[in-house]
């Protein structure tokens, strides 16, 4: 994807069909997953082809999506490796409406043996390059924390989007991902932007996460998305029936508020090509 600057405001246009984002956060806790896996439902709920990456070996996202990870013939871990190729390897999540490159713990070992392997940081940027065309948005969950895993889908990724609970603490780990961005950016992968932050577990009541979200606003401006995601029972729920909360109880106000975000998102990579 190349990218030309107007004025402040990047603007892209896409050689490549399919939008990859990551959704990345070092900080962990922070709703990453359940992000990941609404925000795939949710571009399923209105239209969009969708295949959601678990680059995390706890399989979170897996489990999340109604797939076991325990009953997986081939996972991301063979596709990081080249024995297997990501059509092979997904999964089609029926009751979700998107397709899964799943994890488990096979994945945890892959650190030890990417080392040795050539272009170790793009392996996956290589594989989803063949499935170009089959989506419209290739989500990948990244794990929290630095690593070979957390390069490939920085390498693979247009964009990423940071979910993140509006407290002091957060705003550190902030820096320190925007930093890792803007070295990546530099060194592995040019095409790579921050697309936008995510307010998720949002108490209005809270004074303190009112005032964050403010300095979000103010100093990262049209970088924060305007959908902002409520605490809610029903999305913390979710999980332990195997299914995003969007898909599990669509009437609830969390689930909705990820529609929404999935519009929102729609409509600023259609914005921005």
């Amino acid at each position: 994807m190349a990218r030309v600057s107007r004025g402040r405001i990047p603007v892209f246009y896409c050689c490549s069909k399919a939008k990859i984002f990551c959704v990345a956060n070092q900080k962990g806790g922070v709703g990453k997953t359940t992000t990941t896996v609404n925000l795939a439902a949710g571009l399923a709920r209105i239209g969009q082809r969708v295949l959601m990456v678990d680059l995390d070996p706890q399989g979170n996202a897996t489990m999340g999506s109604g797939v076991d990870k325990r009953a997986l013939r081939q996972s991301v871990y063979d596709v990081l490796l080249g024995s297997a190729t990501v059509r092979e390897a997904a999964t089609h999540a029926e009751a979700c409406g998107y397709h899964v490159l799943g994890a488990n713990r096979e994945l945890s070992g892959a650190e030890v043996e990417l080392v040795d392997l050539d272009q170790r940081e793009s392996r996956l940027k290589v594989a989803l390059a063949a499935v170009d065309g089959e989506y419209d948005f290739v989500l990948i969950d990244c794990p929290p924390s630095l690593s070979l895993l957390t390069l490939n889908g920085l390498c693979s990724a247009h964009g990423v989007i940071v979910p993140m609970q509006c407290e002091y603490f957060a705003l550190e780990g902030l820096t320190d991902l925007v930093n890792t961005i803007k070295q990546v950016h530099a060194n592995l992968n040019p095409d790579l932007e921050l697309i936008g932050l995510l307010r998720v577990m949002f108490d209005p009541r809270i004074t303190l996460q009112q005032q964050v979200g403010e300095q979000l606003k103010a100093h990262f401006g049209d970088k924060v998305f305007d959908t902002v995601i409520p605490r809610n029972v029903r999305l913390a729920e979710a999980p332990s029936y195997g299914l995003p909360g969007v898909v599990f109880d669509p009437g609830a106000k969390g689930s909705q508020a990820f529609v929404e975000f999935a519009r929102e998102l729609v409509a600023r990579t259609q914005l921005n090509r």
